[in-house]
């Protein structure tokens, strides 16, 4: 629940980089080491053996959960050391414990804990990298990633339709979150929780934010929840990658064993409490999270926005249809979204699309989930053609994008480099103001209109 993405930027068409699916290390395979040496064994083990590797890394995690804020301050220049962690970690301790953490959990849990730059390098650098639509859906919602997602709900049909049943939530949907955040229980994490939480808090520049969760892992590990605490490198672990505070509002004991485990083998309480959080933000059940449409020849791209909401009816009126070219079907009032350019699929969204949000801010995101829940359900592809001899901009880009839109009149917001709805709006003015389409798209085309 975007501890990956961090801070993942609402952006049309672009997802932060947080991780290269293709650059796993050797760790995240142990944890399956049981089914790759049962999958290896007997005639031609080996070809077998490296096609799972390929396998898995194609269908790795590319998700996130809960949103973190934006640094306050100047960003802290000099890395951290150990012994400056050590130094917190004695003066964090009066704070836990007010907290209402145990002496004897804290002493025990943090004692030797090692202070990690790596952690620190991914927190600083996480807004530099980042893709186009496109090229995150042919990741996030692979062949690959489809078939396996049909293997995962068949294999834990019943437990989903029970869960189904209880949150009201598709168990499709579930099993999208589950498939993008780690990859249907593969990938968990292999980053000690406590240990980058410790090391945000301690570098200071999110100090409050990743105190708080350190408090809340704490808590965790007091009540006996978890035996490996594993993660990613801010603090979400598990099955569909919690962090710590929604472990505290959301997890559910749902195998009725007396522990919230988000973490072990058996995936009930993880898959139960994604549908409890889902559930939390307002799904609801029956509605789409959106659906591609066409539309007309001189459409409005002024209206390609979540800040116009029409009735079905009313999108209908003006031309747009289903990818297949039928009527729209009305589940109640809806947008229209380009999240790749009006070179790009359109997609008519619904106020599940928005709860899907809470998980991780990035349209693309949003889009993998519903586009990977559809497929699993047996929908078909996307239909329409993205503009990929495009490219996305780099952070550097984005910043002197954002810098000439104020320069020329229409405020982006700030100049932080993510491609936010106020930079989209700018962008749309600049293109109308320009005789271009004004479909809010951060091309190369629009930065060097305004160079």
């Amino acid at each position: 629940m975007t501890e990956r993405g961090f801070h993942t930027p609402r952006a049309s068409g672009f997802l932060n980089q947080w991780r290269n699916p293709l650059a796993y290390p050797v760790e995240y395979f142990q944890k399956s080491k049981r089914k790759f040496e049962s999958y290896c064994l007997g005639l031609g083990g080996m070809m077998r053996a490296i096609a799972w590797v390929i396998g898995v890394m194609l269908s790795g995690p590319v998700g996130a959960q809960t949103v973190i804020p934006d640094a306050t301050g100047e960003a802290k220049v000099e890395m951290g050391t150990q012994a400056g962690l050590e130094t917190w970690v004695e003066a964090f301790r009066p704070r836990a414990l007010a907290a209402g953490v145990p002496a004897a959990t804290f002493d025990a849990a943090l004692r030797g804990v090692a202070f990690d730059p790596k952690v620190v390098e991914r927190d600083r650098n996480q807004n530099e990298f980042t893709k186009t639509v496109w090229d995150y859906l042919d990741t996030a919602v692979s062949e690959d990633r489809v078939a396996l997602g049909i293997k995962a709900l068949d294999r834990n049909r019943d437990l989903l339709e029970r869960i189904e049943a209880d949150y009201g939530v598709e168990k499709e949907i579930v099993v999208a979150v589950w498939g993008l955040e780690s990859a249907y229980g593969t990938f968990r994490g292999d980053l000690p929780v406590l240990g980058s939480l410790a090391t945000l808090a301690y570098d200071g520049r999110r100090g409050a934010f990743f105190e708080a969760e350190l408090i809340a892992a704490l808590k965790i590990v007091d009540g006996g929840h978890v035996e490996t605490f594993t993660g990613s490198w801010a603090g979400a672990s598990g099955h569909t990658q919690f962090m710590p505070s929604s472990w505290q509002n959301f997890a559910v004991d749902f195998d009725g064993d007396g522990k919230r485990n988000l973490w072990g083998e058996d995936p009930a309480d993880a898959l139960a409490s994604t549908a409890n959080y889902l559930r939390h933000w307002g799904w609801t059940m029956g509605q789409p999270w959106g659906l591609e449409v066409t539309l007309p020849e001189g459409f409005d791209y002024d209206q390609t926005t979540e800040r116009v909401v029409k009735p079905v009816a009313d999108w209908q009126a003006l031309g747009v249809r289903t990818a297949t070219g039928d009527d729209l079907p009305d589940h109640g009032p809806g947008s229209i979204l380009l999240p790749g350019g009006h070179r790009g699929a359109a997609f008519l969204i619904w106020p599940n699309f928005q709860v899907i949000e809470h998980y991780n801010t990035a349209d693309a995101y949003i889009i993998g989930i519903g586009h990977l829940a559809d497929r699993i359900k047996g929908g078909p592809p996307i239909a329409a053609a993205w503009p990929r001899e495009l490219r996305a901009l780099t952070l550097n880009e984005r910043k002197e994008l954002q810098d000439l839109l104020g320069r020329a009149g229409f405020d982006p917001g700030g100049v932080d480099g993510r491609m936010g709805p106020k930079t989209i709006a700018a962008v749309k003015a600049f293109q109308k103001a320009r005789g271009r389409v004004p479909d809010g798209y951060p091309s190369l085309e629009v930065l060097a209109l305004l160079r």
